[in-house]
């Protein structure tokens, strides 16, 4: 997959610093893939969500923190929208704003 939008994820990394390995190892991972639906998502990280509007919500870090992302399947390109502690995450759910992300 090609990731579009780094800046997020390094951002996130310099606030959050235990965060970093998780992080790195979803990036990985990830650049690496060669997804063509969910589900094929699912095989490789099985704690994803899709949220609705192309977005789909990775656990980082052992469930301490949210990636937020939309994915274009046809054209192999994820776009990271957002990098959120599971407290942030939580409370744009409650405000219903996360999907805008």
């Amino acid at each position: 997959m090609r990731i579009i939008s780094r800046p997020p994820i390094i951002e996130f990394g310099k606030k959050h610093p235990l965060s970093v390995i998780g992080l790195n190892d979803w990036h990985k991972k990830t650049r690496r893939a060669e997804w063509r639906d969910f589900g094929e998502v699912k095989q490789t990280f099985n704690s994803c969500d899709y949220i609705g509007s192309d977005r789909y919500v990775f656990n980082i870090g052992g469930n301490r923190d949210r990636l937020v992302a939309m994915i274009n399947f046809r054209k192999s390109t994820l776009y990271v929208r957002g990098v959120l502690t599971h407290a942030q995450y939580d409370e744009h759910g409650r405000r219903g704003t996360l999907i805008t992300l």
